[in-house]
């Protein structure tokens, strides 16, 4: 029996959607409507200061003004902290979770004193290990993934593989571009990594579909995902929306929100950026058109 696919789309409630998470919404609804599966939408709250009060439900009204509503119950990351912290339990048991006591500072000073070169993850400096071996009575602050000891145990290779379903082959050694990476941060909230892995299993998420700013995370993902004995969905990262200013639409850069006072228009420019036709009749029938559509 084939696999049924189900796919989902997972907005952090920081602020409205705008044109460059519409685009990764249509393209992840489309894609499930394409596959005769069930696409669902989880809210990726889990890093609360950040959230504004109202975004959650606001983005699915949002969602819903443009013809897309959830095939199941709605998920709340923010909810979740027991799972989370069973699957960190789970890493801990099996010695592949470890403290970490350092501060953004004390990292950069011992890449600095290695003589290292640190690469840039979301403004982070790759993970130098330091408390691999023991906090040397630094008090815990957060709690790492030891990525070569997975790897190790398991019979992994060092450089993770994966295809791509727009991108193609990907390949990344996550010890040497991001090391040991965080699972629970030092503010005591859920990491991005572990919260979305878990969830994905969850819920059944055979297939991935999301902007390709996020491309840099799969292989991370993918080795937590072989660390807690998860399956690794498919993974289709989709062409990023970029401002007048050459540089991608985020909240953090401001902006704005979607207009949607002709929701179809807005539809039309966000099918435009994933290659489809536009469409002047309805909402639904330009979903329906495209649908019919391959996105890759």
């Amino acid at each position: 029996m084939a696999m049924r696919y189900t796919g989902r789309f997972a907005p952090s409630p920081t602020g409205l959607l705008h044109a460059g998470s519409l685009v990764a919404a249509l393209a992840s609804w489309l894609d499930a409507r394409a596959h005769g599966g069930q696409w669902l939408v989880r809210i990726e709250d889990v890093d609360t200061p950040r959230c504004v009060p109202g975004a959650d439900q606001a983005i699915l009204q949002q969602l819903a003004t443009c013809g897309m509503v959830s095939d199941g119950p709605v998920v709340w990351q923010s909810l979740r902290s027991d799972i989370y912290q069973r699957a960190l339990d789970t890493l801990v048991a099996r010695g592949w979770a470890y403290p970490c006591g350092c501060s953004r500072k004390d990292i950069e000073t011992a890449i600095e004193a290695a003589q290292a070169q640190s690469v840039a993850r979301h403004q982070a400096a790759v993970y130098p290990g330091t408390c691999r071996a023991g906090l040397n009575g630094k008090p815990a602050r957060a709690w790492r993934l030891n990525v070569r000891a997975v790897q190790s145990a398991l019979g992994l290779p060092l450089v993770t593989q994966w295809q791509d379903r727009r991108l193609g082959a990907q390949q990344q050694n996550v010890s040497e571009a991001v090391g040991d990476f965080v699972l629970r941060r030092a503010d005591g909230l859920w990491a991005y990594q572990l919260a979305v892995v878990v969830d994905d299993a969850a819920q059944g998420i055979t297939h991935v579909v999301r902007g390709e700013d996020l491309a840099d995370n799969t292989a991370r993902q993918i080795v937590l995902q072989q660390a807690l004995g998860l399956p690794t969905p498919q993974y289709l990262h989709t062409p990023l929306v970029m401002g007048e200013n050459g540089e991608k639409l985020s909240k953090q850069n401001g902006a704005e929100a979607l207009n949607l006072s002709d929701p179809l228009q807005t539809l039309n420019i966000a099918a435009q950026a994933l290659g489809l036709a536009r469409c002047t009749t309805s909402i639904e029938d330009a979903l329906r058109k495209w649908t019919q559509a391959s996105l890759t």
